[in-house]
């Protein structure tokens, strides 16, 4: 199965591919769409758009996890995110990639086993897990693989119990 993690933004956009043959993980391709900050939202959201429809065909994955927002602070960047993501989501449904979302607090859990893992822990347990050479870079990349990490577990966890396939 071939997973495709994906850390929204405006300004950058982490993904992560991986691939889950039984309980093994490997990374097949991660980085980032970045945008440049002067553009006009419109223009930076097509950006965003046309590369994911671009990573969605090249990389054909099963299906795509995406991380939840959360902002406690910046309403105003909450929108233009949002934005963001809608149009990640839109490029997955397009090319029929079934799209399943997990808030921060479900990855840090999932991938270090504790909810409240600071961000360097985290890093390092991607590299671990997926036997890196280094922690991605930005941040938002290592990010993009704990969402694929966290849903490739979920979903190993789903049919050891027989759950229902989607």
């Amino acid at each position: 199965m071939r997973i495709l993690g994906v850390d929204p933004g405006i300004a950058i956009v982490g993904f992560g591919l991986i691939e889950q043959r039984g309980s093994e993980q490997r990374a097949v391709q991660y980085g980032s769409i970045q945008t440049e900050a002067g553009l006009p939202v419109p223009k930076r959201l097509r950006q965003i758009f046309e590369s994911m429809q671009y990573l969605l065909e090249k990389y054909q994955p099963d299906e795509m996890a995406v991380e939840k927002l959360y902002f406690n602070r910046n309403v105003t960047n909450a929108f233009v995110v949002g934005q963001a993501r809608g149009v990640i989501v839109l490029a997955a449904e397009l090319a029929q990639v079934p799209v399943f979302e997990y808030t921060p607090m479900q990855v840090k859990q999932a991938v270090t086993g504790w909810g409240g893992a600071e961000k360097r822990q985290m890093q390092e347990m991607i590299r671990l897990l997926l036997s890196l050479p280094e922690i991605p870079k930005p941040d938002d990349v290592a990010d993009a693989l704990g969402v694929a990490i966290t849903h490739a577990n979920s979903q190993s966890f789903t049919r050891i119990l027989g759950g229902a396939d989607r």
